[in-house]
Formats: structure tokens, sequence, C-alpha cells
């Protein structure tokens, strides 16, 4: 099956914020001369900030700095739909091009970030400037530095567009940003990534209602982090589904991302269950093995003698791997409707098989219980499982 990628290609506009003095100079002038054999891959760049820095908040801004003032807003592709793009096809194209829209710097914080030992993570949602919402969504970042949860936009960081045109200019309001507060203008898709006990509604973020309302139900997202964590991805992608609807679909982007996660679970769920499927025919084609070597030696008379104990073996065994194949291909689940009749194929064949070692375990319980006399009459020519006689 095809794999589907989210895909989050967006922009941003000039914006009038203040620059913050943050007195990061000497690191900035650090990576300002990083040597470019150290800029051709992320592990390459990490290792330059680890070998430079010692502390999280200094790392966390030499991250910043280097994406904010290497990576130029490509606005001629920002609404190029690349599908089968990975992730990291999007990070080696944009350290060689030195150009991307949103997710391309994402990638890239995120990436550095977790190679030098930043818990970190791609935050997609929506934005708003000047009390209008924008229309398309936008990804951007968080890391915990020294035990905080911080939100990082090296996209809007990296300067503005403006008719048309970008221009760099590194903005520091969008450094080491505090989720209460940038919660004004940036609000994620699913509430878990507010990193607030009291996360706002879509309703509240359109209405400008961005204060703390300690009547709502307590959230400890703390908690819930390392909870997600600990999931399976199936499962990551179904409890953010369930929070992107509680939150309120209030727009074509959200409803977009919750309809694309639901997809993409689907995706996964169904890519879980045809390895399921998988398991079951390798078990069956190993049964099948096994029930063809008893036919044979069937065939051959039970020659050479083996004890009643190992007859009964050879043909219990495979015959309880059929049962158990029959069992679990009940219990698979979906696997799209292009593999309906591959999965009625399998279905056929165990039944098939199954009632061919019935059979055989039939005859071998007859035959353990006659008299030595007995056995010797009741042999006669049977055709192999999958093999007609001729």
């Amino acid at each position: 099956m095809k794999n589907i990628y989210l895909v989050l290609f967006f922009f941003f506009s000039f914006m009038s914020f203040g620059q913050v003095n943050t007195g990061y100079s000497l690191v900035d002038a650090k990576m300002a001369v990083i040597p470019a054999s150290s800029t051709t891959s992320t592990d390459a760049i990490a290792k330059y900030i680890n070998s430079n820095f010692k502390t999280e908040t200094d790392k966390i801004r030499a991250i910043f700095y280097w994406t904010a003032s290497n990576i130029s807003y490509d606005v001629a592709n920002m609404f190029v739909i690349n599908f089968n793009e990975t992730e990291q096809e999007k990070i080696a194209k944009t350290l060689r091009t030195r150009k991307g829209v949103c997710i391309h710097y994402a990638v890239v914080f995120n990436e550095l970030s977790q190679k030098i030992g930043i818990q970190s993570y791609i935050i997609d949602g929506y934005t708003k400037q000047n009390g209008k919402v924008g229309d398309l969504a936008h990804a951007r970042t968080a890391a915990k530095i020294d035990k905080k949860w911080y939100v990082f936009d090296p996209t809007w960081g990296s300067g503005y567009v403006n008719n048309g045109r970008f221009s760099k200019k590194i903005n520091n309001y969008y450094f080491k940003a505090q989720p209460d507060k940038i919660i004004a203008s940036h609000i994620p898709f699913d509430y878990l990534w507010q990193f607030s006990n009291y996360p706002i509604t879509n309703n509240e973020f359109y209405e400008g209602k961005i204060q703390i309302n300690k009547t709502k139900k307590y959230f400890d997202f703390e908690k819930e982090i390392i909870k997600y964590n600990a999931l399976p991805e199936v499962d990551q992608l179904f409890t953010s589904a369930e929070r992107i609807e509680k939150n309120g679909l209030k727009n074509a982007m959200i409803l977009e991302r919750y309809e694309g996660k639901k997809q993409q679970l689907t995706y996964l769920r169904q890519n879980t269950n045809i390895e399921k499927l998988n398991a079951i025919v390798n078990e069956m084609n190993q049964a099948v093995v096994l029930l063809n070597d008893f036919i044979h030696y069937r065939n051959n008379k039970f020659k050479p003698t083996f004890s009643d104990d190992e007859i009964s073996s050879m043909i219990e065994t495979p015959r309880a791997k059929l049962a158990k194949c029959q069992n679990d291909i009940y219990s698979v689940g979906a696997v799209g409707n292009k593999n309906a009749s591959n999965v009625a194929s399998i279905k056929a064949s165990i039944r098939a098989a199954l009632a061919q070692a019935e059979e055989h375990s039939l005859f071998v319980k007859k035959y353990l219980s006659a008299s030595k006399i007995v056995r010797k009459t009741m042999f006669s020519k049977v055709s192999w499982f999958g093999v007609p006689l001729n």
C-alpha cells in the first residue's frame, strides 16, 4: 500500500513584533562562522553544536540561529505539495538548496534538537495575525529546555514575506516563546501541544480568549505527553484525532487534519492487519509442508517405522497449526478492498487443508487403535495436498 504523508507547506506574512534582546550574540557569532563542511548534514551540524556549546539553552539557540539564518523561505513553491517526500528527503533537500517552507524549517530544527539530546516535536496548527485567522496551516516546533516547554518558530523567526518577496531578518520573538504567550497567534490542531493545564478551544482562539480559565477541567499535559510517547503509532493517531475533534472542528484546516489523521490511522491499521495475515499465511505454508510430509509417509505405508506417538505427532502438528490459522484469520480485521479476494482465497485454502488434515488424523486414530495385523491392510494411495495424483 502506498505511504500517506501529512504535508504542511505554508507561508507567513510581515510581522511587526519588537525584537527581543536575548543576549545570545556569542552563540550567534559562533554559529555564523560554522565551516561549510559542517553544514552538509544534520549530523555534522549537531556535532559542531555539541563541540562548541554546553548548556541546553545555548544549544537550542544555536539551532534556532542556524536554521533561521541559513534557510530562505521558498515563496515560489509555497503551495507545491509533494505527498511522496519523506521527512529525511525534506531535510536533505533543505540542506542542499537552503530553501523551504515551514515544514522544512521545522523538520531541520526538530532533527537537530533530537540529535543534541533535547526532547522536541513538530507541531502543526494554524495562526492568527492582526486579529485575522489565517487560511493555511503552519508547522513549528516545541522543545523542553531545562525541564520547561517552549515553542520555536524558525520560519517566522527567519524574516518576512512582503509583496511576494522574502526578506531575511532574525525575529527573536519566535525563539523560546512561552506557550501561554504564543498561543495568541499560534494554536496547535491537537491541544496536547498547547502545553497548558487549561487548554483553549478553537472557538476561544477565534475570539481571542486566551486567558487561563481554571474553571475548566484540569489537564495534566506532562503526564499525557508521557502516555502519548509510550503508545504505538496507531494509538497515537487515534488519541490525537480524538483531541482534535473534541477541541472543535472550527474550520476547513482543522477538519482536513482530523480527516488526515483518521485516514493515516486506517492505513496503519490495515498495514498491521496485513502483517498479521502474512504471518497466518506463513504458518499455513509450514503446516502444508508438514501435512505433505505426513502424506508421503502414509503413502510409504508408515516406513521407516516410528513409534505411535511420533506418528500421531506427525499429523496432529500440522492439523493444530491449520486449526489455529482458521481461527486467527477471522480476527485479522480490515485489510482494504483490494485485498478482499486474497483473504477469501486464503480462507478457502486453510479450510481445504484443514479438512484433509482432519481426515488423516481420523485415519491415524483408527490405525493406532487397530491390531498390528489389521494395520497392514489399511493403506491405500492418497494424494498430496495441492498435488493431485495422476
